[in-house]
This record gives structure tokens, sequence and C-alpha cells, in this order.
């Protein structure tokens, strides 16, 4: 029995995961789950489903070490916190702002079809038992030259599928009554399959009814799924494959599997030249002979068909029959090759849906730190981000909590939590409605970068607004954490403008998007002589904001490791 997620997300995304027995699901913002949220309430790593026979379990947390963590933020089942429960149908999950609703799915029993003197019926086994196989890490090819082959099908076949058939206003033939019949038999099993398909969103699930459809409609003895590597983008890379599903008709069979070895000679075809092809009776065919890997594991006949539909080609699906007296036929070549194009579209849409999640997570999570416009300029155009930096004319902001200290040795920590949270929420909105990029968090403090990754001739106004804005927010923010209880709390604000290397900064692995040089340094000494409540900005960035504010001249400060002292302005703001 299986069971179905449907995830209602707090943007107003739907979406289905589909969980399969024995397995284990982990829930979470990060994008290395298995099910990502695009939810800030939500934990990197929030909760996680197991599932044993018909056992849908959830917990809250995660195993690090073999140590359970549990989320911060809890997880609710009908609207209850709970550490630990095993799901019924209908259960309600909330998790941050995200609705997921638990459902039990009776997994049908594959249908029985009588057999008749039709072929591609007769060959259907209902009743004999699939074996999902371990799938190895890498696959052994060969790339011996491949000899002469009896079928192909062309793209435009496999896509269509249009019949051959003319029957006019005369009488059918028993021939083309026979031709009809057996069409008839494989769409409805192509309807059965698509009508699966619909609510799947596991691309392994989609191949174990995939491979079932096969085993019931052909004498295949062994179904391997593999897929095209591709980039984070979706391209597909150099006909490199990874298997996704391997699985046999018998336990006996089963073996075979662990020793995988695939032509690549036939692979690379079928991709390259997007045909589907059957190699009948290899062994005895002189001209087989140099491809290792169909002689050596015995192998009568092997039908390839790609996984292709009219934008891409996703993959292939390599069937094998062992038995000498029972090889495939054109007909099983055409039904392989019809369940490999549906599959296809099903796998199109989910590799889509992957990478949908994949923006919307990358969107929050960009959001967090940079005004909107520009995480739309990084998402559509991801390699004008790269390591590297260009010298650019901008205002840096600090800003920090004077006294925090002392403030985080008295308070209980999770008042100290709150209220950096609440903090950090409200002066982000503050900077980003004003253009700028918020740079990083530092302990209680933040700076902000105005005139990158784009430059305007408001900048530096745009950050004295900011600085002001963030002032006047703090007394409305200390209000109410007076009225919680808490003490209030000022901080101090420094601004510079000047030249700074701006770019992605680190390694390929991790890296972030800063600046970096002396006019960073000297808003950061700006701020640390501030005093609570306090906006300092150099002469720069005075002239800079067109002496649009109220400013009083101040002492000038000498910094260090620089032989001119700055010339300071105070601005008052309130």
């Amino acid at each position: 029995m299986n069971a179905i997620l449907k995830i209602t997300e707090a943007t107003g995304n739907n979406w289905k995961v589909v969980l399969l027995p024995d397995a284990t699901y982990s829930i979470g913002r990060a994008k290395d789950n298995d099910i990502v949220l695009n939810d800030r309430q939500v934990s990197r790593r929030h909760a996680q489903i197991t599932t044993k026979a018909t056992i849908f379990r959830i917990i809250d947390g995660y195993f690090v070490n073999n140590e359970l963590q549990r989320s911060v933020n809890r997880v609710f089942i009908n609207g209850k916190p709970h550490l630990e429960k095993i799901l019924e149908s209908g259960d309600l999950i909330t998790i941050g702002e995200t609705r997921l609703e638990f459902e039990r799915v009776n997994t049908p029993k594959p249908t029985k079809i009588p057999r008749s003197e039709n072929k591609i019926v007769a060959s259907m086994s209902a009743d004999v038992p699939r074996v999902a196989t371990k799938i190895p890490t890498s696959i052994k090819y060969d790339d011996k030259p491949l000899g002469h082959t009896q079928f192909l099908i062309s793209a435009a076949e496999i896509i269509g599928n249009r019949s051959n058939l003319s029957i006019g206003e005369g009488i059918a033939t028993a021939e083309e009554i026979k031709e009809l019949r057996r069409k008839a038999k494989a769409l409805d099993l192509l309807y059965e399959m698509s009508k699966t398909l619909g609510s799947i969103f596991d691309l392994k699930e989609i191949f174990v009814k995939a491979t079932d459809l096969i085993f019931r409609a052909t004498p295949a003895e062994r179904v391997v799924a593999l897929l095209m590597d591709e980039t984070t983008d979706g391209k597909t890379s150099n006909y490199n494959l990874s298997p996704i599903a391997i699985r046999a008709r018998d336990k006996k069979l089963e073996s075979l599997t662990e020793k995988l070895t695939i032509s690549r000679t036939i692979t690379q075809k079928v991709m390259r030249e997007k045909v589907a092809l059957l190699s009948q009776d290899a062994a005895a065919d002189a001209q087989f002979s140099s491809a290792e890997s169909i002689v050596a594991q015995g192998i009568r006949s092997t039908i390839c068909a790609p996984l292709i539909t009219e934008s891409n080609i996703h993959g292939v699906v390599y069937a094998d029959r062992f038995n000498p007296f029972a090889a495939f036929n054109p007909d099983d070549l055409a039904l392989i090759s019809a369940v490999a194009a549906q599959t296809a579209v099903t796998v199109e849409t989910v590799k889509a849906h992957k990478r949908l999640a994949r923006e919307e997570v990358a969107r929050a999570n960009y959001s967090r730190f940079m005004p909107e416009y520009v995480v739309k300029q990084l998402l559509e155009n991801p390699d004008s981000f790269k390591l590297g930096g260009i010298n650019q004319t901008i205002t840096v902001l600090f800003a920090d909590i004077r006294g925090f200290t002392t403030f985080s040795e008295t308070e209980k920590p999770e008042n100290v939590v709150g209220l950096l949270n609440r903090y950090f929420s409200a002066m982000s909105e503050i900077i980003f409605a004003h253009g700028g990029t918020l740079d990083k968090y530092i302990g209680d403090g933040l700076m902000a970068i105005f005139g990158a990754p784009t430059a305007t001739p408001d900048d530096a106004e745009n950050a004295v607004k900011t600085a002001v804005a963030m002032q006047k927010r703090l007394t409305t923010l200390n209000k109410e954490l007076e009225f919680e209880g808490l003490r209030p709390i000022k901080i101090g604000i420094g601004l510079h403008t000047g030249e700074a290397t701006i770019g992605y900064i680190g390694s390929e692995q991790r890296s972030e998007y800063t600046a970096i040089g002396d006019t960073v340094n000297v808003a950061s000494r700006l701020e640390k002589n501030t005093t609570g409540g306090q906006i300092l900005i150099s002469e720069a960035t005075a002239k800079a904001s067109g002496n649009l504010f109220h400013l009083i001249a101040c002492k000038p400060l000498t910094v260090k490791n620089r032989l001119q002292s700055i010339s300071l302005f105070e601005v008052k703001w309130n």
C-alpha cells in the first residue's frame, strides 16, 4: 500500500508526493531534502517520514550522528503539536505555513488479460513476480563496434505512433483485423499506464510502473532504465547515463543484474540517432560478435528505446531476452518504444517540476539577502554571477546593537534569539525597500550594500534614507518590546561611499556575494564610533547623497592605516 502527500504551500502552490513502502523521506527547506518546502518558517531539516510495510510514521526532527535533533517550529498534526505519530488517512500536517494532507492509496493489482492468438497478449504474464534489484553506482559498458541491426523505429514514429493501416470502404482482411486487435490491446495497456503516471512525481516509481507494463506485454526478462546526466538547468551532458531502475522478471534472473553490462554501442546509437533498436538472436549473428556485453551474458534479443519527447531526450529503456526460443519481435519493439515515449513525457514533467521547485527555493533564499530585481536577474542569467569581481562605487552601511553583550547575558536565550529575529526582519525589509543588498549578519550587527550589483545615481541617498528609516522603525519596535516586558535596544549606524571590489568571493563549493576593500573598512570604523541612536556618515557619502539631510559636522576621525583623517557628519533624524 502506497500513500500520497498533497502539499499546499503558503504561496498557494499545490503538488503531490507518492510515499513508497520501506523508505525514509526527509522534509525541510534545504534543497537536499527528499521533500523540499519553500517556506521560511520551515527548518532546513525539519522532519522525516519513515515507511515500513503499511505503517507511515512522521517524526519531528532529524538525526545527526544517531541523535535526534528536534525542529524549532514543531510539527502540527490536525492542529496539535506532535513529536512522533503514525499517520492515518486524512491527517492534516502543518509545518511552518505549509499544509501536507496524508492519504493512503490502494495500489490496484495488475489486470489479467486472457490469452489469444495475438502474440502481444500471449506473451503477457501478469502473475509473474517482478523483482526490484539494487541499483549499482556504476555500469560496465563495452565500446566495440555494433554490427547489423534488424529493426529500427525513428523518433517521428515513436512520438507520433501513427497506424500504417489504410482501411477504406472495403471489407477489412483477417490480417488487418488481427492488427487492429493487437493495437487495441496495446492502447488499453498504454491508457492504463497514462492514468497511473498522472499522479506520480517520483522518478523511481514512474519506472516501476513502466517496467510492470513491459513485463506484462512482452517476453522481456530484464528491464533497465537509464537517465542522461544533467546540469542544474536541465541540460544533458555528453550522453552519459546513470541507472534509475533495474528490474528482473524473477529471482533466478536477479543475479544477472548484479554484474550488469550494457552495450554502450547500442545506447549511444539510440540516443544520437533518436531511434529505437531491436537486435535479435545476437549470439547467433556473427555481425554482433563484437558486442561483448550481448554475447557474454547470453542475451539472445535486446530492445533499446529512447526516452524521447519533442523537446529533449532523457535516456533509454534497455530490455533483454535470454531465452533463445522466445526472442523479441517487431511488435515488442513498437510497444516498448511507445511505453518509453509515454514515460519520457512524465519524466520531463517531473524534471520541470523539480527545476521549478529548486528555483522557488533559490528565490526564497536569495530574497532573504537581495532585492527582488536582483534575484530575478540572478535566476534569469546565473552565468553573470560567477567567482570574481569588479571595482565599483558603492555605499556601505553597517549597523550594530549597542550593549547587546550585556543584554544577552541577563536575558533568557529564547528572548535573545526572538529579539534578534524580529530586529533583523524589520531592518532587512527597510534595506530591500530602498534597493539595498543585505550582505551579511554579523552577530547582532549587519552589513548592507547600495549600488551593487546595479549602480544608480541615488545609491548614497537611498543608503542614508535607509539609516534614518531603521532608527525610526526601532522606536516603534522598542515600544513593542517594552509592552512584552523586554528592555529597549539602541543601534549605531555608519556609512561610507567609495570604490570597492564587488562579486562572488569564496570557492566553487561555497561562495558569497560581498564587497571588500577600504570603503568597507571605513564604514565599519564609522559604525564602531557611533553611540546608540546615532548615524555617522563620511564626507563622501554626504556629497554623494546631495546634501539633502540635516547634517552636523563632527570631529574628523583618524583611521588606522590611513594617512588622512575622515571628515564626519552626524545625520539628525529625529
